[in-house]
Parts: structure tokens; C-alpha cells; sequence
């Protein structure tokens, strides 16, 4: 299938623009770049009531933290997301994720905390998954202190927020708490070396590709052989079962499109309840492009619907022991 007409246009332009992918660029390049292409606000978004920055106990020191708090209608307490954002651990920040944090905490609502992780090389795995873990710890312990329910947590991220998404919910069944409902993965990264059809098919320089992966991934991993954990790599866990119902979205054109299909079938297959959408035409990132870009706000609502079907129920453990994994793509 061609790529949709919105994003054929926007690689049209990038080609016109001089357009120089990441894995060309130093480190200190990169982050530069990404930061002047951060997303845009969404205007049609009801915007949230509060965000403000904490800055709360991390692993080796201070751990910045940005809550978003959606209009309130009554005084119930509200279920939490945290989030993290995208940039293969090496670009990316707070403001990067702003778009999706505001959105999602009025669309749910739901109080929205995104962690703001160290990043690699400076600092390489496992930095950012304990600077996450830690995170969803402090969410748990002191929810209450910005009107959500500490019972009632989910985790979600986009690229390598994915992955830490995944892995945190891992990490949290192996250390038996904090209790996790839910996990959004957005074409997440799941496996180091991956080889996979959809990694050798895209390698289209005007967006994320196969060349991009590989370059992140050395960035991150101090030594190669730290690949292997499951907390990299959440498809080498050797045990799948107990992890939180997840919503699996990958791209047609996504070199990790695989990777995240193969981790929805083995979710599946230890009795997870999975959703899993793969949106035809549309590469890796797409939801950055949901100003211009229906299906990327097709796949917003279709988040806010899984968030509140698993964060909204009283008891939810009824819902954790009915496998019920959607196999449909989005045409």
C-alpha cells in the first residue's frame, strides 16, 4: 500500500527542505533537531486544568516529573497515566510528549505524569528504566496528592517510550508492585538486533527506518551483551503471564512493526488481554502528525477508548483473566 497522501506530502516537503535524518548527526546535533520539530499543541484539545513540574527523589538525584490535571467535573478521584516519551533514549524530552500528555488527560481524563528520564549516552541502560520504575513508584505513594487514585494506574509511551512502557510493567510484576492496569504501546522497540522483514524493508531516510534503529540502540546500550535483558528487550522475558492488559499500535511502514506484532501474539499467548492495530499507509511517528493527520486522531480516540475501558472499571481483575485480543488492522 502506498503511503497515505497527508504523509507522502510531508516527505515531499522534507526532501524539498533538506531534510537530514538523525543517524547522520552527533548526539548534540540530534537533540537540537528534535527539539526545533517538537509537536504542536492540539487547538481542538479541551486543555488541561494545571501542569506543573515536581521534582521528586530519582535513582542517583532529582527526578523531574510534569503532571497534567484535566477539568474536573466531579470529586472523585481520577485514574493516572504516566507516560513516556519517545527519542530512541537518546533525544526527546518533557516538551516533546506535550501534545499527546495534554490529550490524553482531557480525553480520558485522567491525571497525565511524564517523567522526564536521563538520557543516553551519558546515561546508558538502565538509567531510564529505573528513572521510570522509580516514577511509577513515587505516582503510586502520592497520587492522591493531585486528585488521582494511586489503585488505578496505567503506562503508556511512543518509539522507545514503548519499550519502557513495557518494560516497567515487567518490572513491576517482577517486583510485585506497584500494581498496573494498563499499557499503551506505541510502536515500541522490543527486541535488540532485530531482523526482521519490516526492519530490512523500511530504510526511507525521510522518516525512521532501519538505519535509525541500530544507531539509537548503540547509543543506549553501554555494552551490547545489556541487550538481552528483558528490560531492554521486553520480547527475551522468559515469562509473559500476569503482565497488565496492553494496547499494541504499529505502522505499516515502521521497521519495528514486527518486533511489536511478534510481543502482542506472545502477550496473547501467556493470556494477557491484548488489542492490537496496525495502521496501514502511515510510518513510524505518525501520531506527531494528528494536526494534519486523521488516522493519527483515529488512533487517539482509539487509546482514550482502551484507557477508560481498563481504568475506569471498579474491579478490575474481572477484566484481567478474559484474553480478548483484537486482530483487525486499520485500513
Amino acid at each position: 500500500m502506498p503511503l497515505h497522501p497527508v504523509v507522502e506530502g510531508i516527505r515531499k516537503f522534507r526532501m524539498a527542505t533538506g531534510f537530514t535524518p538523525l543517524y547522520t548527526m552527533s548526539v548534540e546535533e540530534a537533540r537540537k533537531a528534535d527539539s526545533e520539530t517538537e509537536a504542536e499543541i492540539w487547538e481542538w484539545i479541551k486543555q488541561p486544568e494545571e501542569i506543573f513540574d515536581l521534582d521528586i527523589e530519582g535513582p542517583v538525584g532529582p527526578l523531574t516529573l510534569r503532571v497534567y490535571r484535566p477539568q474536573k467535573e466531579c470529586d472523585e478521584p481520577l485514574p493516572v497515566l504516566v507516560y513516556f516519551f519517545g527519542g530512541g533514549f537518546v533525544v526527546g524530552s518533557l516538551d516533546t510528549s506535550e501534545a499527546i500528555c495534554r490529550a490524553l488527560a482531557a480525553m480520558v481524563p485522567c491525571v497525565v505524569v511524564s517523567v522526564g528520564y536521563r538520557l543516553a549516552p551519558e546515561h546508558p541502560f538502565p538509567a531510564a528504566t529505573e528513572d521510570c520504575y522509580a516514577a511509577v513508584q513515587w505516582v503510586a505513594e502520592n497520587a492522591s496528592r493531585f486528585g488521582a487514585d494511586g489503585e488505578r494506574i496505567a503506562v503508556a509511551g511512543d518509539s522507545n517510550g514503548g519499550t519502557l512502557a513495557a518494560a516497567i510493567s515487567l518490572m513491576a510484576r517482577d517486583a510485585d508492585g506497584p500494581r498496573i492496569s494498563a499499557q499503551v504501546l506505541i510502536y515500541p522497540a522490543m527486541h535488540h538486533g532485530s531482523a526482521t522483514d519490516s526492519m530490512r524493508d523500511n530504510k526511507d531516510p525521510m522518516f525512521f527506518n532501519g538505519h535509525s534503529v541500530p544507531w539509537f540502540w548503540n547509543l543506549y546500550l553501554a555494552d551490547p551483551a545489556d541487550g538481552a535483558s528483558p528490560y531492554a528487550s521486553p520480547l527475551n522475558a522468559t515469562d509473559h503471564s500476569g503482565l497488565p492488559a496492553a494496547l499494541m499500535i504499529t505502522a505499516e511502514f515502521c521497521p519495528l512493526r514486527d518486533e511489536g506484532e511478534a510481543y502482542a501474539n506472545i502477550l496473547s499467548a501467556a493470556n494477557v488481554p491484548v488489542e492490537y492495530r496496525r495502521y496501514e499507509d502511515l510510518p513510524h511517528g505518525f501520531m506527531s502528525m494528528a494536526a494534519v493527520l486523521d488516522k493519527a486522531r483515529e488512533a487517539l480516540d482509539e487509546i482514550v477508548a482502551f484507557l477508560r475501558r481498563r481504568l475506569t472499571v471498579a474491579d478490575m481483575e474481572e477484566t484481567v483473566s478474559t484474553a480478548d485480543r483484537s486482530n483487525d488492522s486499520h485500513a
